[in-house]
């Protein structure tokens, strides 16, 4: 099997950068044992110009039969174990030696040049058999979203007699700006689903792997299902796990998890003493507040998501009953997990209770509660639906008091990580100003009968304000309250 990695540079840019970035030198031939054979790293040209890094294993197919049998064996005939095309074309064998030789670049790191993992770089990725089922069209389908420039050559079944057609092999070139830890990621996930096999048996701990690997493009690609789907052997509890956890890091609704990361980025020095306390810590912190100040002993929270604002309410035993709801049975799956209810003691077990249901309609079960939050939850609405859920909560449930948190979005242009024009989460509807949230908590508060006032959460900037900000409405008990239909 055969791979090779290439990029171009200039004097004060060389692209002998490259071996800093794998942790081999380019002046130097290495061998490694794996598992299943030798790998060897060589450069075939290594100038300032261009620089190319080759990857070359030799597979001992023995050790490959040996090690396939038992659990999770080749499901092969005897023969057809030892005659295959295991030691020559690009597959999980390839992957598993990425991962072996090329593990720190694979992480994304570099000691002795830490300024370089995160620049992307002109690369050319070329493996010449690659085994693809589904042709080339799958293989654009897969590497083109992710930035690459693809060429899918199909390789003859035989040059001699042309009209036997293609083989199920192409020769694979990639071309794009990529950081080198992104290209061996994609690699490493997408080789062994091409060619829909895995040389070992494939355990749970593989959804990790994928998710690791995957961080930052799964969960927004286009064929999502069809790679977790390949990658874990076709199993359908791994693929309907993973794609649960990947559905899960996208909606991250009750704690905007993504955002939790930009807030991260704020203050990120290796050698600050005190690790910035993460936004959505704050949050909590500040609805608890809020929640403890009104004197709140029942309280729902609405969009609860994954559940940690509810762990966090149970902690509290002033709260004597919490009910997390949310539409997504997901989530409420992940919350049921986070918060281990089925080992939880039965007095605190009474305390809580999940529900799914919809924020857009009325619910007769959401009614006589003292307090409900909406944490980070009306920005995933679309506009038109607004009113409907003001409806719902303010209207029809009518707790004593309605904690609301949405993000700021004169504060984004504090996040250096989030590019200009972009809200901090894929799924934010909409997010909106100081002045147009007061205003639409304003006219919430006058039609339904309740007073509102406003908090910062988070570092407040004198010129954009708080990357958070909070409004805790109380109903006005002068207020003659309207008959339930």
């Amino acid at each position: 099997m055969f791979l090779t990695i290439s990029t171009t540079g200039t004097v004060d840019d060389p692209a002998t950068d490259l071996g800093f970035l794998l942790h081999k030198h380019p002046d130097k031939a290495q061998r490694f044992s794996t598992s299943h054979g030798v790998a060897h790293v060589l450069y075939p040209e290594a100038t300032a110009e261009r620089c190319t890094a080759a990857l070359l294993l030799e597979v001992d197919p023995v050790a490959l039969v040996r090690r396939a049998k038992g659990r999770g064996g080749a499901p092969d005939s005897a023969l057809a174990q030892y005659v295959n095309d295991r030691p020559y074309a690009a597959s999980s064998l390839l992957a598993v030696a990425l991962a072996a030789v090329f593990s720190t670049a694979l992480k994304g790191r570099c000691e002795a040049r830490p300024e370089l993992p995160g620049r992307p770089r002109p690369l050319r990725i070329e493996v010449p058999a690659l085994p693809a089922r589904g042709g080339p069209a799958l293989v654009e389908r897969l590497f083109a979203p992710l930035g690459w420039t693809v060429a899918a050559e199909p390789v003859a079944l035989d040059e001699r007699f042309p009209e036997w057609g293609d083989s199920r092999y192409v020769r694979l070139v990639l071309e794009g700006e990529q950081t080198l830890a992104d290209a061996l990621r994609h690699l490493y996930v997408l080789l062994p689903v091409l060619d829909d096999s895995k040389h070992y048996w494939v355990a749970p701990d593989e959804v990790e792997k994928l998710l690791r690997s995957g961080a930052g493009w799964l969960a927004d690609h286009p064929e999502q299902r069809l790679i977790t789907s390949r990658y874990l052997a076709r199993s359908r509890p791994l693929t309907r796990d993973a794609l649960d956890r990947l559905a899960l890091a996208r909606l991250a609704e009750a704690d905007d998890s993504e955002a939790e990361e930009l807030d991260n980025a704020v203050d990120e020095e290796a050698d600050t003493e005190e690790k910035p306390v993460p936004l959505a810590v704050q949050r909590r912190a500040a609805i608890l507040g809020a929640l403890r100040a009104a004197g709140a002993a029942r309280v729902l929270d609405l969009g609860c998501g994954q559940g940690q604002l509810v762990g966090e309410l149970l902690k509290d035993v002033r709260f004597t009953e919490v009910v997390g709801v949310d539409v997504s049975m997901r989530a409420l799956k992940e919350a049921d997990r986070r918060l281990h209810l089925e080992h939880m003691g039965e007095r605190q077990a009474a305390r809580v209770t999940l529900l799914q249901g919809s924020l857009a309609y009325t619910d007769r079960r959401l009614t006589g509660y003292d307090a409900a939050v909406l944490s980070e939850v009306v920005e995933h609405l679309d506009p038109p639906k607004l009113p409907a859920l003001a409806y719902a909560v303010f209207g029809a449930a009518r707790p004593v008091t309605v904690v609301v948190t949405t993000p700021n979005v004169e504060y984004n242009v504090r996040w250096e990580s989030l590019p200009a024009g972009h809200v901090r989460h894929a799924d934010h509807r909409f997010e909106w100003t100081r002045e147009e949230f007061r205003a639409w908590a304003a006219e919430v508060a006058g039609r339904y009968g309740y007073g509102v006032e406003f908090a910062p959460v988070g570092p407040e900037d004198p010129e954009v304000g708080p990357p958070t900000q909070l409004a805790v409405f109380r109903r006005n008990e002068t207020v003659k309250e309207a008959k339930a239909a």
